[in-house]
């Protein structure tokens, strides 16, 4: 079965042209061009992944993925073409797992996509990390802070397991960018930054002096010994 992606863009031109393009792909595509027809089809066509314009009618692109990251993790990819830092930012913070810019090269598109839509990794020998007071059962796809569930998206799953299994080792962003966006090529590394702020905010004591993931000053990120 084909995978299913929802587009969200309220030029209409360019929606029918991206679900063209996915369409050539081998992804199954529905298009809706505002904030409410986005959540309901969202609820009804129960996409894999979502790009997501930035700037659409009746409810943003932010107000969206906020909405919809209350109750899911599905991969969200922000479209923009604005050059302010701060909408990048705030949709990153809104939850969604990467952005692009407009106009893109359709070569790199794909690949994004194809980054977020790839399979979890099978367990290796260990199925099961612990980082002080939080458990990553890697089989179950499931996190645990002392004994009680903790929600992440995918994405938030497969940082904090990249850096439990090398507990010894600090990540630089560019590393990070590369074993869980799958990035092959130079990125922007306030992804990383960001995700890390949102992932500590659900697994820290106190995010703003993390135990769990810990920042090593002009190097990167590991995992701390809480």
């Amino acid at each position: 079965m084909s995978q299913k992606i929802l587009v969200v863009e309220d030029e209409q031109a360019l929606n029918h042209n991206l679900r063209e393009f996915l369409a050539g792909a081998g992804y199954d595509t529905h298009g809706v061009y505002d904030g409410g027809a986005a959540l309901a089809a969202y609820e009804s066509f129960e996409p894999d992944l979502i790009l997501l314009d930035v700037m659409i009618p009746v409810m943003s692109g932010i107000e969206v993925c906020a909405k919809i990251r209350e109750t899911s993790g599905v991969p969200i990819i922000m479209l923009t073409a604005l050059t302010d830092q701060d909408d990048v930012i705030k949709g990153l913070e809104a939850g969604a797992d990467d952005y692009i810019k407009k106009p893109f090269e359709p070569a790199e598109f794909l690949a994004r996509i194809k980054a977020r839509l790839r399979p979890l990794p099978e367990p290796g020998e260990a199925s099961e990390f612990k980082i002080g007071p939080v458990v990553i059962d890697v089989a179950g796809h499931e996190v645990r802070r002392d004994g009680e569930r903790v929600s992440l998206t995918p994405l938030e799953f497969s940082l904090l397991q990249t850096l439990a299994e090398k507990p010894k080792q600090v990540f630089s962003r560019e590393m990070l960018l590369e074993k869980v966006w799958g990035y092959q090529y130079k990125a922007d590394t306030r992804l990383v930054n960001v995700h890390v702020q949102r992932l500590r905010s659900k697994i820290e004591d106190d995010p703003e002096n993390p135990k769990i993931v810990v920042t090593e000053r002009g190097v990167g990120y590991k995992a701390g010994q809480a």
